[in-house]
Order: C-alpha cells, then structure tokens, then sequence
C-alpha cells in the first residue's frame, strides 16, 4: 500500500492500530500529575525551544520553568525525547534543541492526535487531507536524524577520516539552518570536517542553486573556512558536480547491512 492508502484506511476508524497505539503508549508511560503528557503534545505539535514548550503548555501563562525541566528529564530518561545541540567548532549547550525521538510517535503527535475529534465523528478525510498539506515539510524535518545516524555510522572513513561526531548547527532565532556538521570532537576546539545540505524532495535534485544556497550558510558555521569540504544529501540524485561528497539513500542503507 502507498502511505496515503494505508492512512485512508487507518483513518477511518477510530480503534484502527494506529490510533490506538499513540493513545496507549501516552497514557502508560506519562502520569498527568508529571505534566510530561503536555510537554511531549507540545514538542510534538512543533515547538523546540524550553521557552516556547512552556508558553504552548502553559497558554497565558508559560508553564513554571521546574515544571517543564522536570517533564523534559522525564521524557529524555525514557528516551522518547532528544535533545539536540548545534554542533560547531564553539559549543552553544543555551541553544538546545527537544523533538521527539520515536518518529511513528512524532507522526502521530503531529497529525493523528490534533484530528481526533473529526476522526470520531467519521471525518478521517480531514486529517488524511491535513496529512497531505502537511506531509512534505514534516518528513523533510522527520527524515534528518535517521539520515544523520546512517552517516555517522558511515564515518570515519577515507575521504573523512577525523570526522566523529555528525549533527546540525543553528543559531537563536533558527535562521540559518545548517543540515550537516562532522566535526572531529563534540567539546571546544573541534575541527570541522565537513557541513553539508539534506534535500528529501519527491522529484527534484540537489542543483547548482541548492549548492550555492549550502555554500552561503556554511560560512556562518563556527569553525568553518572556504576549504572546508561541502557535501550533501539527496533522495532523488544531483545535479550539481562540485560537491566533496554527495550521498544517495542506497549510499546510507551501507550503515545498516541486512547480513
């Protein structure tokens, strides 16, 4: 089935497995009195800074800052919830970043959750169509932690043999975003070994405008230098020639080897 058939039908009725197993996991694992349930709905739904989790839980008035540290380290010990941190040759810990770690529970935060009312009263069309809407910029965000996993499993490697630790770099207000950081050490004083560009699109390639977009940001990363190599990730091939390293989604399946 393609996932919109499989998400009409699921979608349909309210005990299908893929409702009921968000619902299940929630209401096992996080107590209401942790608020760890609200903190969690509120990551999911999109927030992932501590300030703007407490705002979306707290409405009016944001959450208290004990509480939300509290319902986080609850989250994070049960390994439904990372946190991430912008990987760059200066640490910024104060710029931390929360998503949720499990992507069915991400996906279902995101979409199944807030349309359950509709999907009740027989309305699964609304959410398949909010899915729809929604499903293209979700997935482009969803996919990067699997594909920085697989490359981190790839490295080291010859082409980049000091490049240890693999993650993402960003500043306060988000913009830029830079997909791809490998730096040699994750403390004070690493040497970037690459930064790098993930493009998750249905059709189009990585171009020569995506590269010159990478190349843009990548000056902003702290550490890096005009040598330092640029690579990318693509889901549908590229086009662009001058990269260091382009890697396709049968280059990173080598990270997981079926035998």
């Amino acid at each position: 089935m393609t996932w919109s058939s499989y998400l009409a039908e699921a979608l349909r009725d309210p005990t299908s497995a893929l409702i009921v197993s968000g619902e299940r996991v929630l209401r096992a694992e996080f107590p209401a009195a942790t608020r760890a349930d609200d903190v969690l709905r509120a990551i999911g739904s999109g927030e992932r800074t501590f300030s703007k989790i407490a705002a979306k839980v707290g409405g009016a008035k944001p959450l208290a800052a004990g509480t939300v540290h509290q319902a986080l380290l609850t989250l994070l010990d049960k390994r439904v919830v990372a946190a991430d941190e912008p990987l760059s040759a200066t640490p910024a810990p104060k710029e931390r970043r929360y998503r949720v770690a499990d992507p069915f529970l991400r996906f279902w935060l995101r979409f199944v959750s807030p349309a359950m009312p509709e999907i009740e009263r027989g309305r699964g069309d609304l959410a398949i169509r909010s899915i729809e809407t929604g499903w293209n910029a979700w997935r482009g965000k969803a996919i990067e932690p699997v594909l920085r996993s697989a490359l981190h499993q790839l490295l080291p490697n010859e082409q980049f043999p000091h490049a240890h630790h693999v993650g993402g770099w960003w500043n306060r207000i988000n913009n830029p975003e830079v997909d791809l950081v490998a730096i040699d050490q994750s403390t004070e004083g690493g040497e970037i070994s690459f930064i790098g560009s993930i493009k998750w699109r249905e059709n189009a390639p990585f171009d020569r405008g995506d590269l010159a977009a990478l190349a843009a940001v990548a000056a902003l990363v702290p550490g890096s230098t005009s040598a330092t190599p640029l690579v990318a990730i693509s889901r549908t091939g590229f086009t662009a020639t001058d990269l260091f390293a382009a890697y396709t989604p049968a280059d990173l399946m080598k990270a997981w080897p079926l035998s």
